[in-house]
């Protein structure tokens, strides 16, 4: 199959020089990075910025009056700012440094949740969702007494509105739902349900883990009170995650953690709390990883959203029809709106044997439930194989997945 990319814009040949990894060669073959939805890699600028950070300013930060301590307190600040321009949040102090998407939920299910929610409310999650945003709510309700309520999907992998907004009463005080999935590339219409939400009361957060590297962030025009990421899925270090929140809401919130950094003043009688967003932020942070990341940020901005998008979504079109056209092969996740992730299954042939056959050439895909079992259990299967696309990908990429999986198919099917 062939294809002529039309965004000149986006030279993909030219932006797979910024990406060291993707010159590493894997039993014998050039290597094919298709496990973007587990995480992306890393231009060199980052690797630049991280390694930078220890050999020329490493120190801790907001406490000390030297040179270097003050260097890396700016620094680490500019990168906050950063993510507020990204993101488009009213406020600095909105956005506070986690360790990841699953650390954010947790946050606001263990502060929020704990402080304002009580017996009989209702939390709403959608059948698609990662366990990071299952567990923790679990866990909720199970000290509080609250009820997990599932939202429905269709075959397509698609939220039932209808049945979203039969579920929405005045027991409903929270709505947590994913972005995109990262099983099924389904993009979710997120500003639809946070405004039925608002509309009953409730709260809502969004898991944006698979979204922050596809679509465009506008945490102003989306309206909703939590919003968390990792950074390690938008081309950025891992254990550096993001957390939205409008202000009115983490000022009522509780800490998280106790320690230094998080307070004002500390007696034996005592603590009072520090401000937003160090309130949240205890001990000494991941600085390195919180500076890298300004540089992962600017690299995306100087690209273009627009201009990932597009590619993007010619890639995930070649290769859907490319896939078909394999005798036996069933793609699971058909949404009218997706990106980049692609999953199925071959007609007797287990995901594990897949990959495993796809890595002896070079290609690495991701297998098993994706820390969706409930969605598995939803489409009646253990699990899937899944190929996940990002902006260094190439349609020569592609063919040779084709390739691999017709090699699969002489072997096994």
């Amino acid at each position: 199959m062939t294809l002529t990319l039309s965004n000149e814009l986006l030279n993909a040949t030219k932006i797979r020089e910024d990406f060291p990894i993707l010159n590493e060669v894997i039993n014998g073959k050039p290597l094919v990075y298709f496990d973007n939805a587990a995480t992306t890699q890393k231009p060199r600028s980052v690797i630049t910025a991280l390694s930078g950070y220890y050999e020329h300013t490493n120190a801790n930060i907001h406490r000390g009056i030297h040179h270097l301590a003050e260097k890396a307190t700016a620094e680490f600040e500019a990168t906050r700012k950063s993510i507020q321009t990204f993101m488009n949040a009213r406020l600095m102090e909105e956005i506070i440094f986690t360790y990841g998407t699953t650390d954010g939920i947790n946050l606001i299910a263990q502060t929020y949740g704990r402080s304002f929610l009580k017996k009989g409310d209702e939390i709403l999650i959608s059948t698609m969702e990662h366990h990071s945003n299952i567990v923790p709510w679990q866990m909720l309700c199970e000290e509080k007494g609250c009820v997990l309520r599932i939202i429905p999907i269709n075959d397509a992998g698609e939220i039932l509105m209808d049945s979203y907004d039969n579920m929405l009463t005045e027991r409903t005080k929270l709505v947590s739902v994913v972005h995109v999935s990262n099983t099924l590339g389904t993009v979710n219409p997120v500003e639809e349900i946070t405004r039925k939400a608002h509309a009953v009361g409730a709260k809502v957060l969004i898991d944006g883990a698979q979204a922050t590297l596809h679509l465009d962030l506008d945490m102003q025009a989306l309206d909703c009170d939590f919003y968390v990421f990792s950074m390690h899925k938008l081309l950025g270090p891992t254990g550096m995650g993001i957390l939205y929140g409008k202000k009115e809401l983490l000022d009522a919130m509780p800490p998280y953690r106790g320690g230094g950094e998080m307070i004002k003043e500390v007696t034996f009688e005592k603590t009072t709390y520090n401000e937003l967003p160090y309130k949240f932020e205890a001990g000494t942070p991941n600085i390195a990883d919180v500076v890298a990341s300004k540089a992962a940020v600017d690299y995306v901005q100087a690209i273009g959203k627009s201009n990932i998008a597009a590619y993007e979504n010619q890639l995930l079109d070649y290769a859907t029809d490319a896939l078909q056209s394999i005798q036996g092969l069933k793609v699971v996740g058909t949404a009218a709106n997706k990106i980049s992730v692609i999953s199925f299954l071959m007609e007797g042939i287990h995901h594990q044997d897949i990959g495993v056959l796809l890595d002896q050439q070079g290609i690495a895909v991701r297998t098993g439930h994706h820390c969706t079992q409930p969605l598995m259990q939803r489409f009646g299967i253990p699990g899937t194989t899944r190929a996940s696309f990002a902006v260094y990908n190439t349609i020569d990429e592609v063919d040779r997945l084709v390739q691999g999986l017709y090699k699969v198919k002489k072997m096994l099917g």
